[in-house]
C-alpha cells in the first residue's frame, strides 16, 4: 500500500509522534481490508488534525455566505444578484470563491433552478419568481484550504409537489448520514440515499456525484447515490467529502446545455432538487463541517 515504515519511525501524518503509537494499527486495519478486496483510500486522502483545522475555517466562511442568501433571496432577485451577494459575503470573510475560474467557470455560484439539475450559471436575465425552487451552490477557499455546501430554497409560495420534492432531499441526506461511520462504505450511504428517494416516488441522478474535498476543490472519491451497500470506497478516519444527492421528479436521465458547457437539465423537464454537506469521518462517527 505504501512505503513501510518502521514502528519507532515518526508516523507520516505529521503529528510527530512514533509511528506505532500514531497510525500504525489504522494503517494494519486499511490494510485487512484491501486484502479482502476492498476499495480503501491512499494516505493522501486522510486529513491531518491541522489540515482538518484549515478546512474547517474554510466551512465556516461557506456557512455563513449561504445563511446571507438565506436572509436576502426573494422573488424578483436575479441571479447576477445572487452572484454578487456571495462574492461580496465570501471576499467580505477573508475567502475567495472556489467556483471563479474553474476550468472556466465564469461565477462565483451556481445557481440551479427548477428544472437545472445543478451547475446553473447565474445571470441577469435570470429573475426568481413566485413557485420557483432553487439550489445555491457555494465552496470557497480560505489560506488554501477548500469547502463546498448547496442548498434548496423556497421562492414565496410553492406547491406542493415540488415542497415535498425539496424536503425529501433533505431526508434523504439525513437516511445518508445515518450510515456514515468509520470503517462502513460509502455505498451504506450511497443506498440508504437512493431507497429514500425512491420510496418517495422520485429518482437519482447516476452521473454526477459527490465528491472528496479540503485540500483541492474535487478530490477522490467519486461518491454515487445509487450504490449498493458493501460497495465503493472504505470510509475512515480523517476522510472528508460531500453528500450531495440529486433528486428528480421525474426520469433520472439529464441533458448538458451545449452552448454553455455547464449548466444540466432534467431530460424531461420536470424539477430537480438537491442539497450538499460536507462531512469529515471521526472515530466516533462523523461531522457536519458545510450545510
Amino acid at each position: 500500500m505504501h512505503n513501510e515504515l518502521g514502528r519507532n519511525d515518526y508516523c507520516w501524518c505529521g503529528s510527530q509522534m512514533k509511528y506505532k503509537k500514531c497510525h500504525a494499527a489504522f494503517d494494519d486495519k486499511i490494510r485487512f481490508y484491501q486484502e479482502q478486496g476492498c476499495t480503501v483510500p491512499t494516505r493522501d486522502l486522510i486529513k491531518t488534525p491541522e489540515q482538518v483545522k484549515g478546512i474547517r475555517e474554510s466551512a465556516k466562511i461557506n456557512i455563513a455566505v449561504l445563511d446571507y442568501i438565506a436572509k436576502n433571496i426573494r422573488a424578483g432577485l436575479t441571479t447576477e444578484d445572487i452572484d454578487q451577494l456571495v462574492y461580496e459575503k465570501t471576499t467580505e470573510l477573508g475567502g475567495e470563491p472556489a467556483q471563479l475560474g474553474y476550468h472556466g467557470f465564469p461565477k462565483s455560484v451556481c445557481t440551479s433552478i427548477n428544472d437545472q439539475i445543478c451547475h446553473g450559471i447565474p445571470s441577469e436575465k435570470v429573475t426568481l419568481c413566485e413557485g420557483d425552487i432553487i439550489n445555491v451552490d457555494a465552496s470557497t477557499i480560505y489560506k488554501g484550504y477548500f469547502s463546498d455546501s448547496s442548498r434548496m430554497f423556497c421562492i414565496g409560495n410553492v406547491d406542493k409537489e415540488k415542497e415535498k420534492l425539496v424536503r425529501v432531499v433533505r431526508e434523504c441526506i439525513e437516511c445518508g448520514l445515518q450510515e456514515v461511520k468509520p470503517w462502513g462504505f460509502l455505498g451504506d450511504m450511497g443506498q440508504a440515499v437512493h431507497e429514500h428517494a425512491v420510496k418517495n416516488g422520485y429518482s437519482v441522478v447516476k452521473d454526477i456525484g459527490g465528491h472528496g474535498v479540503g485540500l483541492e476543490f474535487h478530490e477522490d472519491p467519486w461518491v454515487g447515490f445509487v450504490s449498493k451497500r458493501k460497495t465503493e470506497m472504505l470510509m475512515v478516519p480523517g476522510m472528508i467529502f460531500t453528500i450531495e444527492p440529486m433528486v428528480n421528479m421525474g426520469t433520472d436521465e439529464i441533458k448538458l446545455d451545449e452552448k454553455n458547457g455547464w449548466t444540466v437539465y432534467t431530460a424531461d423537464g420536470k424539477p430537480s432538487a438537491q442539497w450538499e454537506v460536507m462531512v469529515l469521518i471521526t472515530e466516533e462517527g462523523y461531522e457536519i463541517l458545510a450545510y
